[in-house]
């Protein structure tokens, strides 16, 4: 399995992005599909994630409300639109995924991870 993470830009406070994480490979596998971030000198944190089926998501606190994510199975694509983006969004966003369909928050449960893509967030 291959993710490949773009939509990552420099943005100003109150703008918005959507990233995109397009899946290949043995893509029937990936579960659950979700998104972490990390920003310098940070360790690497749950932003989002949800399962393949059923519609179940999840959000860390500091996300809610402002992001969303989804998810096109027939294109093996996963999407983070991030509204009202604050300087504190700044940071790496990587996707992962992961076989089992339990939607989880710990970035050791995920079998396989995108490159990252950066998202800057300054006036």
């Amino acid at each position: 399995v291959q993710l490949q993470a773009s939509g990552g830009g420099l943005v100003q406070p109150g703008e918005s992005l959507r990233l995109s994480c397009a899946a290949s490979g043995r893509t029937f596998s990936m579960s659950t599909m979700g998104w972490f971030r990390q920003a310098p000198g940070r360790e690497r944190e749950f932003v989002s994630a949800m399962r393949r089926t059923g519609g179940i998501t999840r959000y860390a606190d500091s996300v809610k409300d402002r992001f969303t994510i989804s998810r096109d199975n027939a294109k093996n694509t996963v999407y983070l639109q991030m509204n009202m983006l604050k300087p504190e969004d700044t940071a790496v966003y990587y996707c992962a995924a992961r076989n089992s369909p339990v939607v989880v928050l710990v970035s050791a449960s995920y079998d396989y991870w995108g490159q990252g893509t950066q998202v800057t967030v300054s006036s």
